[in-house]
């Protein structure tokens, strides 16, 4: 099998003298859709921080076959290391448009930008709709789908997704991974992190289970969805 494009290893990390990740491995492959589920505090969204060059670590995360360590954020979105946060982030004054445009800041080809951009409505057709109403406006759902769309404008190698249902309808639930469906589909390499397991767990390829800091069980998610332990513990069976 051939390197991972995401190899973490031993991952620790601290918040003033408390231990929110405590030795994590995790390994993303080309391709793969590999999901991290676990409960509300468990560390997965410190983990993401830690991926993307937002909070001191010790431990290994390689990118690409290359340490992160020391390297900020900005640069690895350029090397194509790319996060849809929790909360999502959008620039809620400018308008969805614009949005998109920041979300390729790091390119210089206007012809594919411009392709992508048409690319990215055809994707979210609800945001060809309201192109040039500005973000902060839209509903959470639709704010989702522009934080997605705006990440993938930047033609990332590896796509992580913090919490992407959070907060959201059942219905735009479904739409939003109707597109993380789609997309993975396309080839893309994600990391996901998701509290609504059972969603996250039926979309992915692979799952590792985060609990109090530390992966707790790892393997193929249709494996860990059949698994009594995880019904029990994250599916409400």
């Amino acid at each position: 099998m051939s390197a991972p494009l995401l190899n973490i290893a031993g991952l620790q990390v601290a918040y003033g003298g408390i231990q929110a990740v405590k030795g994590v491995d995790i390994q993303v492959f080309d391709g793969e859709l590999v999901t991290l589920v676990g409960a509300n505090g468990a560390g997965k969204t410190t983990t993401m921080k830690a991926i993307t060059g937002g909070l001191p670590f010790t431990g290994q995360i390689e990118y690409l076959g290359r340490s992160i360590a020391g390297r900020g954020a900005w640069d690895l979105v350029a090397e194509g290391l790319v996060m849809v946060p929790e909360g999502r982030g959008i620039f809620t004054r400018m308008s969805i448009s614009e949005n998109l445009l920041m979300g390729a800041y790091t390119r210089s080809d206007k012809g594919g930008i411009a392709a992508d951009i048409e690319a990215m409505f055809a994707l979210f057709p609800r945001l060809k709709e309201r192109k040039d109403q500005l973000a902060g406006t839209m509903s959470g759902g639709e704010q989702q789908m522009l934080a997605m769309a705006r990440a993938l404008m930047a033609k990332p190698k590896v796509l992580l997704l913090d919490e992407p249902s959070m907060g959201l309808s059942p219905i735009m639930v479904s739409k939003i991974f109707e597109v993380v469906r789609a997309v993975s589909a396309q080839g893309m390499t994600m990391l996901l992190v998701e509290q609504n397991a059972a969603r996250a767990l039926q979309a992915a390829h692979r799952a590792y289970v985060m609990d109090s800091g530390s992966i707790t069980m790892s393997g193929k998610a249709q494996d860990l969805l059949a698994d009594p332990k995880v019904q029990q513990a994250y599916l409400g069976a």
